[in-house]
């Protein structure tokens, strides 16, 4: 039975529950407005102690949920964040499936955001961090500019020297030895197509691309230019087709601009790899199926993923970032598409 006398304090503390507000909050942690809304936003510019007050205030108030409360408190949301160009071909999907698949094995969720640079993305990375305990970013997106506050951030695909942990494939040796193998076919006219401005890994391969040059005394023809999707790669076969480009090797920073090249330049009429060899990067499933099967690299793209659930998880956890940017090996991966005789379709 409810004692008639203890009816009214229950019924009081329900109410002042229920009509807890951010201005109370505020109130009871002789702060600002502003200051509860930074602390609920986690941001990084509010002082240990009123954050410690703001939390204190949120509890005794049940401001929020007390499951909430208490999450805030530990500063805790059980949820990684990923931010991802786009998911479009088979490279995202791969990363995205091995950072997913070893976060919910750590019992963490993923909030994925995806978009390229600009203040659009800058709002939305700012946005993200507001929502889960970590971040791992691909490539270009710069921890600095974007306001992630203390959050533990791993890119991706990124640069040395950007004063976050950054994870990567190796690059430059698998580019060098590519290039070199077509060189050794007695190719000299060879093409490098992908926008190396653009993104790191690219700028590495290209420079792998040089570096064979030179090893044999070759200069280099300058990049093609050309975003990372299949269509790329159908409208530089294209100037190549309309004479705009010569070449009698193209060396593509992806799978998906080699297959799409490849599969233009034989509807072309072109004899691939005899009049034209065409390399990739990625090595893709439809690599190994195409004919004539295509020489890539190999890379450890679900691999990377899971390594960066790793790493987030070891941060959040108390780990202290490395200053050392971590290389996975990458393995080039000999079939047809070169001038090389057709391996077995398991190669």
């Amino acid at each position: 039975m409810t004692n008639d006398d203890d009816a009214p304090s229950a019924r009081t503390a329900a109410s002042a529950a229920s009509a807890a507000t951010i201005y109370r909050v505020a109130e009871h942690a002789r702060v600002s407005i502003a200051t509860v809304s930074r602390v609920l936003q986690g941001s990084s510019i509010v002082t240990a102690a009123t954050r410690d007050r703001v939390l204190e205030a949120i509890e005794a108030l049940d401001y929020v949920p007390s499951g909430a409360a208490r999450s805030l408190a530990v500063r805790r949301h059980g949820t990684y964040g990923l931010a991802l160009p786009e998911l479009s071909g088979p490279y995202y999907a791969e990363l995205l499936m091995g950072f997913e698949t070893r976060a919910a094995e750590l019992g963490q969720s993923v909030m994925l955001v995806l978009g390229r640079s600009g203040a659009d993305r800058a709002r939305q990375l700012r946005e993200l961090t507001t929502r889960v305990d970590a971040v791992a970013l691909f490539g270009a997106d710069a921890p600095t500019d974007a306001g992630f506050g203390s959050r533990p951030v791993v890119v991706i695909a990124g640069s040395p020297g950007q004063g976050v942990e950054t994870i990567t494939a190796e690059n430059r040796r698998s580019a060098a030895r590519l290039t070199t193998h077509l060189l050794e076919h007695g190719r000299r006219r060879l093409l490098f197509v992908g926008d190396v401005e653009a993104a790191v890994d690219l700028f590495e391969r290209h420079e792998g691309f040089v570096a064979a040059h030179r090893a044999m005394g070759l200069d280099p023809a300058p990049p093609v230019a050309a975003e990372p999707r299949e269509d790329a790669g159908a409208a530089v076969a294209e100037r190549l087709l309309a004479g705009e480009l010569t070449a009698d090797a193209l060396v593509c920073g992806n799978d998906e601009l080699a297959l799409a090249a490849m599969g233009r330049l034989v509807d072309g009429g072109v004899d691939v790899p005899d009049a034209i060899a065409v390399v990739g990067w990625d090595d893709v499933m439809a690599a190994r199926y195409v004919r004539p099967g295509l020489t890539t690299v190999r890379q450890p793209v679900h691999e990377l993923g899971v390594l960066a659930a790793d790493r987030l998880h070891d941060l959040v956890s108390g780990a202290t970032p490395s200053a050392e940017r971590r290389v996975l090996a990458t393995q080039v991966v000999i079939r047809s598409s070169c001038g090389c005789p057709p391996t077995s379709l398991a190669g």
